[in-house]
């Protein structure tokens, strides 16, 4: 992500203002040669680099992707944690649905990183294509961060359902470091980057957008993960082999998974969704967005 101290993208453009969250920018205006304003936001530059002509249906799309795949890995968790769900299919086939649901959260992050590593970092520069060109360290993108830190809760989601699944458990000890602290890191992996993707879109702590999905999607993921990790804290077990609270454990996950989904189906309209004008840069005459 280019900072305030860079030179201009290109010869003859200048940069009128930049934004962002701490030392992370995530919105800059620039006039072009031709006296024209071009907004750009790393989020709206990133989610439209190929965003396709349907809004429901572009399988040739990886946001069209990431969106499905998050929706599926939500709605597998939001089953799960159904008490009559369990109690109809057993444990072992609704720790399999958990763990689906996992690898559907770990193709969508990891289809989400790859998108991050591919959008250019600053106004005019080219996507990525190479897959050795995904191998980078950017810890200085907010994008990036947020989206290395998914894929690792990702991962953590993945060891602590899969061990659910072996269930080869035998006491309590084993349950709280095989089982709760994978989860427990999987949930904070999720808060922090939620936490960012949050801080780019508002290009701040806070802000008010209502009028954008990005908006939207960002406070509902950053509202799920919270519900997570409240799940996380009240399945630790006990060392009598009850949970903390299993009325949490279940509600928290539930609330947590219906969020995700919400967020991952509101990702299809965001690809196609325009960016309004700001109306400083409105005023200064044609504003294009993006590269």
């Amino acid at each position: 992500m280019p900072r305030p101290s860079d030179p201009a993208p290109e010869g003859g453009w200048v940069r009128l203002e930049s934004s962002g969250f701490g030392r992370f920018v995530t919105r800059e205006v620039h006039r072009r040669p031709d006296g024209a304003v071009v907004v750009w936001e790393s989020r709206w530059h990133r989610k439209h680099a190929a965003h396709g002509t349907s809004t429901w249906w572009a399988p040739t799309t990886i946001g069209w992707w990431i969106g499905v795949l998050f929706a599926i890995g939500s709605l597998g968790f939001a089953v799960g944690a159904v008490p009559d769900y369990a109690d109809t299919v057993g444990t072992g086939y609704d720790n399999l649905t958990f763990f689906v649901g996992s690898i559907f959260f770990t193709s969508a992050a990891l289809l989400q990183y790859c998108q991050v590593v591919m959008a250019g970092e600053r106004v005019g520069s080219e996507q990525r294509r190479r897959v050795r060109e995904f191998l980078v360290y950017q810890p200085d993108r907010i994008d990036w961060l947020a989206g290395a830190i998914q894929l690792a809760g990702t991962l953590f989601f993945n060891v602590s359902t899969g061990h659910a699944l072996s269930s080869g458990l035998s006491g309590p000890t084993s349950v709280n470091h095989a089982v709760w602290r994978p989860d427990a890191l999987g949930s904070v992996c999720f808060l922090v980057a939620s936490f960012l993707a949050w801080a780019e879109v508002c290009h701040g702590t806070t802000a008010w957008r209502p009028r954008l999905l990005a908006w939207w999607i960002a406070l509902l993921n950053l509202a799920g993960s919270v519900a997570f990790g409240v799940s996380a804290v009240a399945s630790r077990v006990q060392p009598n082999g009850e949970l903390r609270s299993l009325a949490l454990t279940n509600l928290g996950t539930f609330v947590g998974a219906l969020c995700f989904l919400a967020g991952g189906i509101l990702l299809l309209p965001e690809r196609t969704e325009p960016l309004p004008p700001e109306p400083a840069a409105a005023a200064s005459g044609d504003v294009p967005h993006g590269r």
